[in-house]
């Protein structure tokens, strides 16, 4: 009995392969239709009012493709919500976080001038971050916070100068402040380290295929704008 616990799988990734493949290809192929829309003018400004719908696809992927969905998983998920809103409703109203700027209509319904889809990326690119850290053979938990964190400021990299573009936000200021990525690397590592605390199961590859998605999404807008 002791050696059949042993042999017990630690992740779901073959027994739900056939749910995660398609996890898998509906994250790649609805970022490959969206770079398509982003890119063929006549297309962009259907595809720009789709974005929060976009994001809320990704959530229920994220959703569905985790192994035994509870309350710890609703825990975390609420808490990278709140905290990521929060510290974009100081940053817009303050400038203390992230520097002076304001968000436009792309992302959607706004509470406090807040898009609440800022909540749920907040979340994605995290919990994406986390999984895909969690996976490597990184053994040191601040290694991996300050390594995750690191990925996470450059994708922000990526991003700013297409929310810039798409009216995603814009920056009171003369360009992105410096003060940007230091907010966004700080604010990322805070969320992974509690992402750490929740000790997930391994979880299958849905969460890095997003991080990835996310990164040529941007990637080639960035080679098209």
């Amino acid at each position: 009995m002791e050696r059949a616990k042993n042999l017990r799988p630690i992740a779901s990734d073959n027994s739900d392969w056939p749910k995660n493949k398609i996890c898998i290809i509906v994250i790649f192929l609805f970022h490959l239709v969206g770079l398509a829309g982003f890119i063929i003018p006549s297309l962009t400004v259907l595809f720009i009012t789709l974005v929060p719908w976009h994001l809320l696809l990704m959530l229920g992927i994220i959703v569905y493709s985790y192994d035994n969905f509870d309350s710890r998983f609703l825990l975390f998920a609420l808490t990278a919500f709140g905290i990521g809103f929060l510290a974009e409703y100081i940053g817009v109203h303050t400038g203390w976080l992230f520097g002076h700027y304001q968000y436009g209509r792309t992302l959607g319904i706004k509470l406090f001038e807040i898009p609440l889809m800022i909540g749920v990326n907040w979340f994605l690119l995290v919990y994406a971050a986390g999984i895909t850290l969690q996976r490597s053979r990184l053994k040191s938990t601040l290694v991996r916070i300050l390594s995750g964190a690191t990925i996470l400021t450059l994708l922000d990299v990526l991003i700013e100068p297409i929310a810039i573009h798409f009216d995603y936000w814009h920056w009171l200021d003369a360009g992105v402040p410096f003060k940007n990525y230091v907010c966004w690397f700080a604010l990322s590592a805070l969320l992974l380290f509690i992402f750490e605390q929740f000790k997930f199961k391994r979880q299958a590859i849905v969460g890095p295929a997003l991080l990835i998605a996310q990164f040529v999404f941007f990637a080639v807008l960035n080679l098209m704008y």
